[in-house]
């Protein structure tokens, strides 16, 4: 029998309750009801030092640049900070250079969908951010993304998600990781599925 895709979701914010954390948990719960394994990386938890190339690895950073080593596909997701991602995100994707000498390097051949919670209407920049990025890491940026707007609408005071309707597409985006996921092992590329999840709401 051939083995599960392993979906592997980074993000999260430093703020307790966490809404982008929320997020990517709903989006990984999609991708195990495709049939992915799945992990998430909690980036407060993980406790991340600032980057820098001239100080040793760090235990923290090393667990995370092996799990996304490991993964076959993975799902991003950063709360939206003044028109882009957070500073722990982006501290948590510098840490990536850390697979620069792995063959292939960084994200190569790794689907990557991303979302964003935005207490406005702006979400959809730090998608761009990240798109940017997984550009740069030579991974392949799902098209459907999901950018959630005015996040108070949807998460209650103790960051539960309350809209199904969110919940959905957020699932959506899970299943459609793990679809790519398996045409990448199939093809060695992906592209729009034939039957792809409700789209989701840009801001």
């Amino acid at each position: 029998m051939a083995r599960s895709p392993l979906v592997v979701g980074m993000g999260g914010s430093l703020r307790t309750p966490s809404t982008s954390l929320t997020a990517l948990c709903v989006a990984v719960e999609g991708a195990a009801e495709a049939g992915a394994d799945t992990q998430v990386i909690d980036l407060k938890r993980l406790d991340l030092p600032l980057y820098t190339s001239e100080q040793g690895i760090p235990p923290s950073a090393r667990r995370l640049a092996d799990a996304v080593q490991a993964a076959d596909a993975l799902l991003w997701s950063s709360p939206t900070y003044h028109g882009s991602v957070s500073g722990a995100f982006k501290n948590a994707v510098d840490w990536l250079a850390l697979l620069a000498d792995h063959d292939p390097p960084y994200l190569s051949n790794k689907p990557v969908g991303m979302l964003t919670t935005a207490g406005g209407v702006q979400g959809l920049q730090a998608i761009n951010a990240m798109e940017f990025i997984v550009r740069s890491l030579r991974g392949w940026a799902v098209p459907l993304v999901f950018a959630v707007p005015r996040s108070s609408r949807v998460f209650d005071g103790d960051g539960r998600l309350t809209d199904q309707a969110v919940a959905d597409q957020l699932r959506g985006l899970g299943a459609e990781v793990t679809r790519a996921a398996r045409q990448f092992w199939a093809e060695g590329t992906c592209d729009y599925a034939q039957e792809r999840p409700s789209g989701a709401v840009l801001d």
